[in-house]
């Protein structure tokens, strides 16, 4: 008889695949969130279509998606960031588009990045890195469709007439996120009011289940190695 080594697997089964490369990703979009959160001008929109773009040709490269399906979502996205980019410095509607577009993006993202962090038997810091940059998608996103009830609606985004720039859409969108709730700026349409509740939400089940449920296989994992 044989002994089975670490290294021979069964022939039903298929060799783990590597969980992918998260950490560079999750640095990007830290960075994109400084960059939005310090800086102001017409321009910091288009800038953030380019790094949103980064970010979606990241996660593809580190999905599971077959190659020629890969390539057609590649030129899909970057055909239309080239048209937003253009959009963003128009009027406000059309920067309201590019908004749009760039929160569409991230949210397809974070299936691409949740989808290829599930497939995984074990869990890595990279699943890790992966879960929290698909947290930060999320609030990013949330705040590009806020943005974009402001530019399209013809209205005020929050209520007093507190200011609507990118920095108080990042704010809001987080702390709705995070369910802090501060109350210095509100919704002040049903539709607005209606996203944060969705945004609310998905950020709670985000937590309680995926990050939640990662941690723990991480720290079983730990458990069981030692």
């Amino acid at each position: 008889m044989t002994r089975m080594t670490q290294h021979d697997t069964r022939p039903d089964e298929a060799p783990a695949a590597s969980p992918g490369r998260f950490d560079l990703l999750l640095v990007i979009m830290v960075c994109a969130y400084l960059l939005s959160a310090f800086t102001t001008g017409r321009w910091i929109d288009a800038v953030r279509v380019v790094l949103f773009t980064v970010v979606a040709l990241l996660a593809l490269r580190n999905s599971l998606v077959p190659k020629h399906v890969a390539r057609l979502i590649l030129a899909a996205v970057l055909t239309g960031s080239a048209i937003m980019f253009a959009l963003s410095f128009t009027t406000e509607t059309g920067s309201g588009i590019a908004s749009i577009w760039a929160g569409l993006v991230l949210l397809f993202v974070v299936v691409v990045i949740v989808h290829r962090v599930l497939s995984q038997r074990t869990v890595t810091m990279q699943s890790i890195y992966g879960a929290l940059a698909a947290y930060l998608l999320i609030g990013v996103a949330f705040a590009s469709f806020f943005a974009a009830i402001d530019r399209i609606g013809g209205g005020h985004f929050f209520a007093q007439g507190e200011p609507a720039t990118t920095q108080t859409f990042q704010y809001f969108s987080f702390t709705t996120l995070t369910t802090l709730g501060y109350g210095d700026f509100t919704a002040a349409g049903n539709f607005g009011r209606t996203m944060a509740t969705l945004e609310a939400l998905a950020g709670q089940i985000f937590l309680i289940t995926l990050v939640a449920f990662l941690v723990t296989r991480f720290q079983g994992r730990g458990e069981q190695q030692r």
